[in-house]
């Protein structure tokens, strides 16, 4: 570290939702306040999530949308930082907003009106932003933080890693903050992709390619948890909103069941149906609770399309429980290619809940998706992001 480092009361590393955020709040509190960036804009996960508008929150976030190893540490932050305030920020730089479903709030219009209301409000706070400047080192001194980057030597009396976790490495996405945590003697959890596609093999597999495109309302779940959303049969195996959903709570080599009948008890449906349209056919049946493409696909291998009148109960019996709880051993997922965040990271047992610095190293802090803090999808990991954000913000 040399004479002429650019001296800064916080450094913010990561130009996402949890490091503006966090600089906009210590900007509001008149701290010297620069946040650096790797990639060539701030703000790129922000811009491509919800398809481009981006699901900037969910109006029913709660502690229990969240999966970590200690439940408890994000409640502090998620009830200081509310999705009402969120929203009132958006409504203060008028942009206008619906909720899809389920909680989840959308731009109406783009993704990079949330982008430059967050640019905006750094401005207005006095944050400086530095883009395409990576970080090549890090030291720990008696007054605060040196960084050697790209860009020159930079000092800090408090520094936080906002850098995300492996998801979406196209983007840029690295283990940089994981290896800073780890320099500074903080414990990592193991990672994994998460709220991400699931792959299937054999016969699961080959039933897939055959429906590839072909999507089903159904509930997803293991023994810790379910999701009713659609399913989306692919090439590579199963996609859609539950099956991302159940990725997070699923481990290699465990099942899944799938009901795709949800809120029908197919047994029973299957044996009605027969008493009272003992000439339709079984396929006929099926098709009327079931996309065409497959119940064509599946009469070739779970039932034969006979009258009702001529179905044994014994089958339908066999038949009905499958439709209820068709049992699936995914043989991996996608990876972090197409994951929309990444499991594990930080050990909270090593950060303050009400802060997020470090217990061990005064002065560090770590937000958003770097902690082993994962919500649902639907805009729950934004709001861990605004949260996290918003508690360093007050503390550095």
């Amino acid at each position: 570290m040399t004479g002429t480092a650019r001296r800064f009361d916080v450094i913010i590393i990561g130009g996402g939702a949890a490091g503006l955020m966090c600089a906009i709040e210590c900007g509001k509190r008149g701290r010297r306040t620069l946040v650096v960036e790797h990639a060539n804009r701030i703000g790129k996960k922000i811009l491509l999530s919800g398809g481009g508008r981006c699901n900037f929150t969910n109006v029913n976030a709660t502690p229990a949308n969240y999966i970590s190893t200690n439940p408890h540490f994000c409640k502090s932050a998620l009830a200081r930082y509310t999705p009402a305030d969120f929203i009132a920020m958006v409504e203060k730089h008028s942009i206008t907003y619906h909720e899809k479903k389920l909680g989840q709030l959308f731009c109406d219009e783009s993704a990079k009106f949330i982008v430059q209301m967050l640019a905006d409000e750094c401005r207005v706070n006095g944050v400086q932003i530095l883009t395409r400047c990576a970080v090549d080192g890090i030291e720990k001194k008696d007054n605060g933080f040196a960084l050697r980057t790209e860009r020159g030597d930079y000092a800090c009396a408090s520094l936080v890693i906002a850098s995300g976790g492996l998801s979406f490495p196209t983007m840029g996405a690295s283990d940089f903050g994981y290896r800073i945590a780890r320099q500074f003697g903080i414990d990592v959890l193991p990672t994994q992709a998460a709220l991400v596609p699931l792959t299937l093999a054999g016969d699961d597999l080959a039933l897939a390619n055959e429906i590839s495109g072909v999507s089903v309302d159904s509930v997803a779940g293991n023994d810790q948890a379910s999701f009713r959303e659609n399913t989306l049969f692919t090439h590579r195996g199963l996609s859609g909103p539950a099956i991302l959903q159940i990725s997070s709570y699923w481990k290699d080599g465990e099942e899944i069941a799938l009901d795709l009948l949800p809120g029908i008890d197919a047994v029973d449906w299957l044996r009605t149906s027969k008493l009272e349209r003992g000439r339709a056919r079984l396929k006929t049946v099926l098709c009327e609770k079931l996309p065409n493409r497959f119940v064509d696909e599946i009469a070739e291998h779970w039932f034969e399309n006979r009258i009702l009148a001529e179905c044994a109960d014994a089958k339908l019996q066999v038949l009905g429980a499958r439709l209820n709880a068709w049992r699936i051993s995914p043989n991996g997922s996608e990876g972090y290619r197409t994951a929309e965040v990444t499991l594990g990271g930080v050990n909270t047992d090593e950060l303050s809940s009400k802060s997020m610095e470090a217990k061990k190293i005064s002065g560090l802090y770590f937000i958003g998706e770097v902690v082993d803090v994962t919500g649902w999808l639907g805009g729950y990991n934004f709001q861990w992001a605004w949260a996290s954000g918003w508690s360093a913000g007050q503390a550095a």
